[in-house]
């Protein structure tokens, strides 16, 4: 790859530092770069708008968090190219190469030794009095949301057209398995495989106790409508992108025909990934025949 793309939310050291290093390392080996305006300025260099770079760039690199990933894969997807991310935050499951591995994975890149991910994405539609208002495309998830002094609100939601349930609840979330280790684990929900073509449906605090996770195809096209006032009531995207419901308002949500393309240059351990991320307990040592740990 000989064009790439540098994408950084500025307001943090990390990514101005890291450049200062990349950006003449890359240039010894004929790499041109792409860097988006706001910290291109910082680094007194030529910048582009974030919308551009992806039509300039073989891959787009994200410097920063998860948070700064999923900005970044809402503007790539539809451009069809890959996507690295590197961790400058906190938990980083889709940004996953962390600052000291770098060069060795820019390395990679530069060779051709990488994997690439396919990642499942949704589209979501807001319909009001049976036309669309807003389309909205997400990696992470859907959530409809009552606000803090709202009253539990109810959803009344079909699969493909065929009546499933109203829900009565603080709030929905439909998720992707990207987003399973999202809002969806701290709502309660299952952790999917990430590269899996699945959606998951969580209702948030519902009041029926029996109103449990559903995993869903990914051919399915979901629709909840707002039946309680629509009093506080809010459709967030990726946890970014928020957009007011009214009362008989329709949330369609269906698969994306865009994917998020992760470029995986270092060998991955999904299941080691979520030990290191989520605290869970490393292998025990072996024991012996009588039950005594080897040494």
């Amino acid at each position: 790859m000989k064009r790439i793309g540098i994408i950084s939310r500025l307001g943090r050291p990390e990514p101005v530092e890291i450049l200062k290093e990349l950006l003449p390392w890359l240039k010894e080996r004929g790499v041109e770069t792409f860097i988006n305006i706001e910290v291109a300025q910082a680094l007194n260099t030529e910048g582009y708008p974030r919308t551009e770079i992806p039509k300039l760039s073989e891959v787009v690199v994200v410097l920063g968090g998860d948070g700064t990933m999923l900005s970044v894969a809402r503007i790539v997807c539809e451009s069809g190219i890959p996507i690295l991310g590197v961790n400058l935050g906190g938990l980083g499951f889709i940004t996953e190469v962390h600052r000291a591995d770098i060069f060795e994975a820019f390395e990679k890149v530069l060779s051709g030794s990488y994997a690439i991910e396919d990642r499942l994405m949704l589209r979501a539609r807001v319909r009001r009095s049976g036309e669309d208002i807003r389309s909205y495309i997400v990696l992470n998830d859907v959530v409809i949301n009552k606000g803090a002094l709202a009253r539990i609100i109810t959803l009344e939601t079909s699969i493909n057209g065929a009546y499933m349930t109203s829900f009565r609840a603080d709030g929905l979330i439909v998720s992707t398995p990207t987003g399973s280790t999202a809002y969806c684990l701290s709502a309660g929900g299952p952790i999917l495989y990430p590269t899996m073509e699945s959606i998951v449906l969580i209702p948030i605090c519902p009041h029926t106790l029996t109103n449990r996770p559903i995993v869903l195809p990914e051919s399915v096209l979901i629709e909840t409508t707002l039946r309680s006032p629509g009093e506080d009531v809010i459709l967030t995207l990726d946890g970014q992108t928020g957009f007011p419901l009214k009362r008989n308002d329709t949330v369609v949500v269906d698969k994306s025909t865009c994917k998020t393309r992760l470029l995986v240059p270092l060998q991955r351990d999904f299941f080691q990934l979520l030990r290191t991320k989520l605290g869970w307990c490393e292998p025990t040592k072996k024991l012996d025949r009588q039950g005594f740990h080897g040494t």
